[in-house]
C-alpha cells in the first residue's frame, strides 16, 4: 500500500494530461500511486493515457464516469484511496521533483497537521513561468480556520496534501459546490486540524483563458455560497463575513478591471470598502479605480 495517492482529475485533457503525468514520474519521493478519474472526457484524453498505463503498471489506478464535474470526480479518486495521505494535481498542472518529499516531511516534522500546502508557480499553456505565490505573511500555518474563511490566506491546490483521516472526519468535497469547493474542504479540516505550510514553490498552477476563475460572477456567486454555508463557524462571525466578502468584492474588482469593464471593476470595488473600509487595500484599489476610470472619462471628452 503506498503512502500518497495521487487524486487527478481529468476532463478533455488531453494537452496537458502528460506533463502532469511526467512530474509525477520525476517525484524523488517514490511511495506513491496515481487515482485518476476521467470525467467523462470526449477528447483523446484515453489515447493520450495509455502509454502510461504501460509504463506505470499497478501504481496507476484509473476511474471511469460519466461528466460530473471535479468535486465529484475528486470523490471518486478518495473512496478508492488506502494511502495515509492525499495529495492533489490537476491534469493541467505540474509538480517540482520535490513536491512529494517535502509534504511527506512535513507531516513528519508536524503529526498534529491534518493538512499541508506550499508556495506555488504559475505557468500559461506554453509552459512559461509567471507569478509566485511564496506563502502568506501573517496566519500561514496552525490554527488557521477563521483566516481561510476571511480569505486572509491562499491554500494553492496543487500543493495541497491532507491525510485520509480527515476525510472519515470533516466528510468529502461538497458535491452542490461548482467552484469554492476546496477552500469549503480545507475550511472543514481547519477547523478539526492543525496546517502546516511548506515555505518553498514545489508546484506550478495552469492558468488559462478557459479558467473558471476568469468568471467573475460565477466566481462571487460561489464565493458567497462558500461565506454563508460557514458562516456562524467558531471564528466565522459577523465581521469575518464582511472581511470574506469584501475580499470577494476586490477580488472580483481585479477581475473586472483586466477584462477592460472599468466601471462595473470600480462598483465592485466600492462594495469592498463599503464592507470593511478598514481594509486599506479595499481603499487603495477603490481609489485608483476611480482616478482612472475619471482620467479616461475625461481624456474621451477632450
Amino acid at each position: 500500500m503506498a503512502t500518497v495517492d495521487i487524486i487527478i482529475p481529468a476532463f478533455n485533457a488531453a494537452k496537458f494530461l502528460p506533463f502532469a503525468l511526467e512530474s509525477v514520474a520525476a517525484q524523488t519521493f517514490s511511495d506513491w500511486r496515481i487515482l485518476l478519474v476521467d470525467d467523462g472526457s470526449t477528447d483523446n484524453t484515453a489515447e493520450v493515457l495509455a502509454p502510461f498505463l504501460d509504463r506505470f503498471g499497478s501504481k496507476i489506478t484509473v476511474l471511469r464516469q460519466e461528466n460530473r464535474g471535479l468535486p465529484a470526480a475528486r470523490n471518486a479518486a478518495i473512496r478508492a484511496s488506502t494511502a495515509e495521505f492525499l495529495a492533489l494535481l490537476d491534469a493541467d498542472d505540474v509538480w517540482l521533483p520535490c513536491r512529494l518529499a517535502e509534504s511527506v516531511k512535513i507531516f513528519q516534522e508536524r503529526p498534529q497537521a491534518g493538512l499541508a500546502y506550499a508556495g506555488i508557480s504559475g505557468i500559461d499553456s506554453e509552459g512559461r513561468i509567471g507569478g509566485s505565490f511564496e506563502g502568506n505573511r501573517r496566519h500561514a500555518e496552525g490554527w488557521v480556520a477563521p483566516y481561510i474563511y476571511r480569505r486572509d490566506i491562499e491554500l494553492p491546490c496543487p500543493t495541497i496534501t491532507f491525510r485520509r483521516k480527515c476525510i472519515d472526519t470533516v466528510g468529502f468535497f461538497d458535491e452542490t459546490m461548482r467552484a469554492t469547493e476546496d477552500r469549503d474542504l480545507w475550511l472543514r479540516i481547519a477547523l478539526r486540524y492543525e496546517v502546516a505550510f511548506i515555505p518553498k514553490i514545489i508546484a506550478q498552477y495552469r492558468v488559462s483563458a478557459s479558467s473558471m476563475s476568469t468568471d467573475p460572477q460565477r466566481m462571487l456567486r460561489a464565493q458567497r455560497q462558500f461565506i454563508e454555508k460557514h458562516y456562524g463557524a467558531p471564528g466565522c462571525g459577523f465581521i469575518a463575513r464582511r472581511i470574506a466578502l469584501s475580499h470577494c468584492y476586490k477580488q472580483r474588482a481585479d477581475a473586472l478591471w483586466i477584462r477592460q469593464q472599468p466601471w462595473a471593476a470600480l462598483q465592485s470595488a466600492l462594495w469592498a470598502v463599503i464592507l470593511y473600509p478598514l481594509e486599506m487595500s479595499n481603499l487603495r484599489t477603490a481609489g485608483s479605480m476611480l482616478l482612472r476610470c475619471l482620467g479616461g472619462r475625461y481624456a474621451r471628452k477632450s
